[in-house]
């Protein structure tokens, strides 16, 4: 069952991102057109801004549900299989720590821009972190699935052959 929601929740994140994207091209491409005809829109300065932010978090989010996020792993691979397995659950718990974190100040910043409306936009300007809580979310979610995965690993590499972990 849990599969399915996730695999529901990256489709829908994909084709959002999908939907940003294009909603970005075409405020760029309004901005251009009616820049050079004279008559520019000044909003879809804003709205870009709004928008890239977006295409930032929803990026964020499909490369962690991927797995496909930067991550460089030299030291750690130079490691025992132990040693690796350790390590790994100490960054995977981080990695949920900071999600968390990300998301608890990313609803801070939400709450206190409640009440400000953007320049020239009629839109609350806590529509620009709203997605840094969803990111955090995600990325403690993911953390703390893979910590669990690690921890499993880890286990069983400390466990000596031929025993069950």
């Amino acid at each position: 069952m849990l599969r399915i929601l996730a695999g529901g929740f990256d489709r829908a994140a994909t084709f959002l991102a999908c939907v940003l994207v294009a909603l970005l091209l075409g405020a760029v491409a309004l901005g251009v057109v009616t820049r050079t005809v004279n008559a520019p829109l000044i909003w879809t300065d804003e709205l870009s801004r709004f928008l890239m932010v977006w295409i930032a978090v929803f990026g964020w989010i499909l490369a962690s549900r991927k797995r496909i996020h930067v991550r460089i792993r030299y030291f750690q691979d130079l490691l025992p299989a132990r040693a690796h397995a350790v390590v790994e659950v100490a960054f995977q718990l981080a990695l949920t720590v900071f999600g968390a974190l990300v998301a608890w100040y990313g609803a801070g910043l939400v709450a206190k821009n409640l009440d400000l409306e953007a320049t020239t936009l009629p839109l609350s300007m806590a529509w620009m972190y709203a997605p840094v809580v969803l990111a955090g979310v995600v990325t403690a979610l993911q953390g703390a699935a893979e910590t669990a995965g690690a921890w499993r690993a880890a286990r069983a590499a400390a466990s000596p052959p031929g025993t069950p972990p």
